[in-house]
């Protein structure tokens, strides 16, 4: 304060000095100029010590008797008497606070760190794999679960559970598991699309995440009107903002996981929208954003930026992996030649793994119907050609 009181008596100061001070504190900017305006009525420049509601340890405890249920507890707080019982909505969100912070429930033995009706993904994933040969010191895994439900788009290719895709896998767990933002991000057809729908699948509950499909820079109505399809409100939702918002947070109530592909589109209004509706104290939402270019739209929201939990990077395939991934997506490469691969590699694969399975897709064309298909050089440049013209 005693800096901005400064410019603001040499004349010097502007709505960017306020907007992040505001952003720095977590405060809205009208919460500084005001606090600017008592600084010059008072003379003090330094905040007045603010005590919030805090969730003693025996409150804490009939919660976990409760089973998590806040409403619950606020009943048998009331009914006890004593202390002022401070509204639901502070509840809501001092222990949303205190959860993401990784204060344990306790429900009887079992301690609970998002909440009762959501178990722990990262303790049920129950990634019961088979080890294949790995590079370079890193072993790459086959999962067998719920791999129809991963579109790989090439007739009996398989998801390869790679770094990367575990990496993703837990991102996504975590996330899920204690209602975090996070931002899954790479360049274009680096495989983010499926490890994000490989994740997805693994959860114990798929039938909480909400995919929600936007256009190219949606406004707030469009958004709106969209996320209210994915989360099956269809007509009802009413035409007012603001009765329309507060039916959004309703439906968010249960624990969920929100998945926007393609964010990079979403313009500042929408994605600070979203934030709102994240940081509102009665929903309990995860949300997954991915697409190449979203963590560059993200950091355009400041305030959305800073809450993001794991910043999850897909790279391209390194040299010394690609082999043996792509020799466990498809049957195809095994008997492909390190040096062959090698040269796909460089003059058109680049790492990519879109590249490789369209490759792997007109291979497939190529060999359908022949009792034995052998992959040699010639086949691998007429594919290459098909993909990047003559070579």
């Amino acid at each position: 304060m005693r800096r901005l009181l400064e410019r603001q008596q040499a004349g010097e100061l502007a709505t960017r000095h306020v907007r992040a001070v505001a952003e720095t504190v977590g405060v809205s900017e009208r919460t500084v100029w005001r606090w600017l305006e008592q600084a010059k009525t008072t003379g003090q420049t330094e905040p007045g010590i603010r005590q919030g509601y805090a969730v003693s340890d025996e409150v804490w405890a009939l919660l976990g008797e409760v089973g998590g249920n806040v409403a619950e507890l606020r009943r048998r707080l009331s009914a006890a008497g004593g202390a002022a019982v401070p509204s639901a909505s502070t509840l809501h969100r001092v222990i949303r606070r205190d959860r993401r912070a990784g204060r344990a429930l306790l429900t009887g033995r079992e301690p609970v760190v998002a909440g009762p009706s959501r178990p722990d993904p990262l303790s049920e994933l129950g990634l019961n794999v088979v080890a294949g040969e790995g590079t370079g010191g890193q072993v790459f895994l086959r999962e067998q679960k719920h791999l129809a439900q991963v579109p790989v788009l090439v007739p009996g290719a398989q998801v390869v559970h790679t770094p990367a895709v575990r990496s993703v896998l837990r991102t996504v767990a975590h996330a899920a598991a204690v209602g975090a933002v996070v931002c899954l991000y790479g360049d274009a057809g680096q495989g983010k699309t499926v490890g994000l729908q490989y994740a997805l699948s693994q959860l114990p509950h798929p039938a909480r995440v909400r995919r929600v499909h936007v256009g190219v820079h949606p406004t707030v109505p469009e958004l709106r009107r969209v996320l209210a399809d994915a989360l099956e409100l269809g007509r009802r939702l009413p035409r007012g903002a603001g009765e329309a918002d507060l039916m959004l947070v309703n439906a968010l109530r249960q624990p969920r996981v929100l998945v926007l592909d393609e964010a990079q589109r979403l313009p500042g209004a929408a994605l600070e929208f979203l934030r709102g509706l994240w940081d509102h104290p009665d929903t309990d939402t995860a949300l997954v954003l991915a697409g190449a270019g979203s963590e560059r739209a993200l950091r355009r929201v400041p305030a959305l930026a800073s809450r993001v939990l794991t910043w999850e990077l897909v790279p391209r395939l390194s040299q010394r992996e690609v082999a043996t991934v792509m020799a466990a997506f498809h049957p195809l490469w095994e008997d492909v030649t390190a040096d062959d691969v090698a040269w796909v590699d460089e003059h058109v694969g680049h790492g990519n793994f879109r590249t490789w399975a369209k490759l792997t897709s007109h291979l497939t064309a190529e060999t359908y119907g022949k009792s034995r298909a052998v992959v040699d050089r010639r086949m691998l440049e007429r594919a290459c050609a098909r993909l990047m013209g003559p070579l």
